[in-house]
C-alpha cells in the first residue's frame, strides 16, 4: 500500500496518521524514537506491509508482470493501489468524499512535522501541496510517478518502463484490488493486524 491507503486504513483503525505516513521514514523501534501513539502508528503500516505482500491478490498481481519488470512490480503495485483506490473512493468510502478526507489529513498531519525525519517533512511540501492524494486517479500522473523514483534511485529503474505493462494488465489488476482492499479494510477496523503473522 502507499500513501493514500496507508492514511485510509489508519482511520479505520483510530491509528495515527502521522505514524503510518511516516513509517517508510523512520528505521529501528519507534518506541524509542516518537510518543506512543505515533510508534503505534509506525508498527500498523508495517504489519499491513506484511499482511499486503502475503495476500494471495497481491502474489498473483506480482505474477502478471515479465521477467524485466517483477523484480520491481511491489513498488510499483503499492502506487498503483492507491491509483485504484482513488478512482474507486466512492466504493470504499460512501459518506466522505477524497478531497474532504485528505484535507482532514492535511490537517493532522501538518502541525505535526516538527520532529520528524527530514525527508518525510520534504515530502509533505509536496504531497499536500501539489495533490498527489488526489491525482492518484490520473494514469498519466500514476506514470510520472513511477517515472520519478526510477529516475531518483538507479536500482529502480526498470521502473521507468513498467507502466506499459500496468496497462495491459490495468483490468485484472482491477479486479484484484476489488478483492484486495475490502480485505485490508475488515484488518484495520477489527485489529486484526495486531495479531502474531505467522512463520513461512
Amino acid at each position: 500500500m502507499n500513501y493514500l491507503a496507508h492514511l485510509h486504513l489508519a482511520s479505520l483503525a483510530d491509528s495515527s496518521l502521522v505514524g503510518n505516513l511516516m513509517a517508510d521514514f523512520v528505521r529501528g523501534d519507534p518506541d524509542r524514537q516518537f510518543p506512543g501513539a505515533v510508534a503505534a502508528g509506525i508498527r500498523m503500516h508495517r504489519r499491513i506491509d506484511v499482511l499486503t505482500d502475503a495476500h494471495p491478490q497481491v502474489k498473483a498481481a506480482k505474477g502478471l508482470f515479465s521477467g524485466d519488470y517483477r523484480r520491481v512490480a511491489p513498488i510499483a503495485l503499492d502506487v498503483v493501489w492507491d491509483h485504484f483506490l482513488a478512482r474507486h473512493w466512492s466504493r470504499f468510502e460512501p459518506n466522505l468524499p477524497l478531497r474532504q478526507f485528505i484535507l482532514g489529513a492535511e490537517s493532522i498531519i501538518a502541525p505535526a512535522l516538527p520532529g520528524t525525519p527530514h525527508e518525510f517533512q520534504s515530502l509533505n511540501g509536496f504531497l499536500w501541496r501539489e495533490r498527489w492524494l488526489e491525482r492518484y486517479v490520473e494514469l498519466g500522473f500514476l506514470e510520472r510517478v513511477l517515472a520519478g523514483m526510477a529516475s531518483r534511485r538507479p536500482r529502480l529503474i526498470a521502473l521507468s518502463g513498467i507502466f506499459i505493462e500496468i496497462e495491459q494488465h490495468y483490468s485484472a489488476l482491477e479486479e484484484g484490488f476489488g478483492r484486495l482492499y475490502p480485505d485490508l479494510m475488515r484488518i484495520a477496523v477489527t485489529g486484526a493486524y495486531l495479531a502474531p503473522v505467522a512463520n513461512g
